[in-house]
């Protein structure tokens, strides 16, 4: 049986309540771009992407009135909140004084040995965990020994900025264990998925255990950064390599959260909400399929429930992938054959199939949350047959 690589194995750490590694769900993040200091729209930005199913949301505290506004934020917060802190380790202090769940910052970046003292001090008596976040456009310059040691062994361009990315989080890591600190998550993000592909596979082959961070740094807008962001994160979900995602979109940053959950979903790695079946219709298509499909899509933004819906538009495909979902409709001359878990339920017209759709897809909905199943579910993480990859 060929299955997806194994989920590479990492520490549980604690994030607010929510956990993460180990056997942990992969949790979907996001970060507010509310203006930290004005904590009415920051937390209604918080809700707005707790409404969607983000489970932790990172927010900047860029200055000392971003962290004077954080004891009216983070009590508040309708799920937990990391601190996104660079160079100022005063800022961390108030961070977590104000309660914040979780720390990213690189404390190689915090000039003083005994500030960086401090703040891991009080984060580890706290229980606050820390993010090392690696990013290849703020990595220090790299050294001529280390592109002469990379010239040695031939390394090409991709596999020198991996492995300098790869470095940086080391010595980041080494000041936070020198310090006797392990609650610490890792992210090597760069643009390049080549880059960002080689780095996080060259770190996942070291030995530790420290959970992982994917995202794709300045992935750009939603249909670029998206497929980006698809490729990137997918490829090393598949390879068993990743804890934590945030896609990062310029955009409302719900759409990162929406696109994280279909990357999740699309694996079959986490199922939340429902998953549309549409045809990309072709010459053979005899009914507004695109219009319907907008439609049904609309209304399933409104699902919570893991069903698989299915809009067919002919008689090639369309029967067959209208049987194997919760819910399906084959459409074709003007009128359609609406399935439900493989079965016929009916022949509509094509001016009824959206109502008569949507009245199936409520009533799986409601025969979901009343605990009856047409088959057994699957658990929320389980894997199904697919492809055949190699963990790193």
């Amino acid at each position: 049986m060929s299955l997806l690589a194994p989920r590479r194995k990492t520490r549980v750490l604690n994030v607010g309540g929510v956990e993460i590694g180990g056997q942990n769900p992969i949790r979907v993040q996001s970060m507010a771009t509310a203006d930290t200091r004005d904590p009415a729209a920051t937390l209604a930005q918080i809700k707005d992407l707790a409404d969607v199913g983000c489970e932790i949301v990172r927010i900047a505290v860029p200055d000392r009135k971003a962290a004077a506004a954080l004891p009216d934020i983070v009590p508040y917060a309708a799920v937990p909140l990391i601190a996104d802190i660079h160079f100022e380790h005063t800022l961390a202090l108030k961070a977590l004084d104000a309660g914040i769940h979780g720390l990213r910052l690189n404390p190689g970046n915090i000039r003083k040995t005994e500030d960086v003292r401090e703040v891991v001090a009080k984060a580890k008596e706290r229980g606050v965990p820390i993010r090392i976040g690696v990013n290849f456009g703020s990595v220090a310059p790299m050294t001529e020994e280390f592109v002469d040691e990379m010239a040695q062994q031939n390394a090409t361009q991709v596999q020198l900025r991996a492995e300098w990315l790869v470095r940086s989080a080391l010595g980041h890591i080494q000041i936070l264990e020198d310090l006797d600190f392990y609650d610490t998550k890792v992210s090597l993000k760069a643009f390049e998925v080549p880059v960002l592909l080689e780095a996080y596979q060259r770190f996942a082959r070291l030995d530790n255990d420290y959970p992982l961070h994917l995202g794709v740094t300045e992935a750009g807008t939603p249909r670029a950064g998206s497929v980006r962001s698809a490729v990137g994160i997918g490829t090393l979900l598949a390879l068993g390599i990743g804890d934590t995602i945030r896609v990062s979109l310029t955009t409302d940053p719900k759409e990162e959260v929406f696109v994280g959950y279909e990357i999740l979903k699309s694996l079959e790695l986490r199922q939340k909400g429902a998953t549309m079946i549409a045809c990309p219709t072709c010459g053979r298509v005899e009914v507004d399929l695109f219009t319907l499909a907008a439609q049904v899509d609309e209304v399933l933004e409104k699902v919570d429930e893991p069903i698989r819906v299915a809009v067919m538009g002919c008689v090639v495909n369309g029967p067959g992938e209208a049987r194997d979902a919760d819910v399906g409709l084959a459409a074709g001359n003007g009128k359609g054959v609406i399935f439900r878990k493989g079965k016929i339920v009916k022949t509509v017209l094509e001016e009824d199939m959206l109502q008569e759709l949507t009245d199936e897809i409520n009533a799986v909905v409601q025969d979901r949350q009343n605990g009856i199943y047409d088959e057994e579910p699957e658990a929320e993480n389980a894997y199904k047959p697919m492809i055949t990859l190699t963990a790193v």
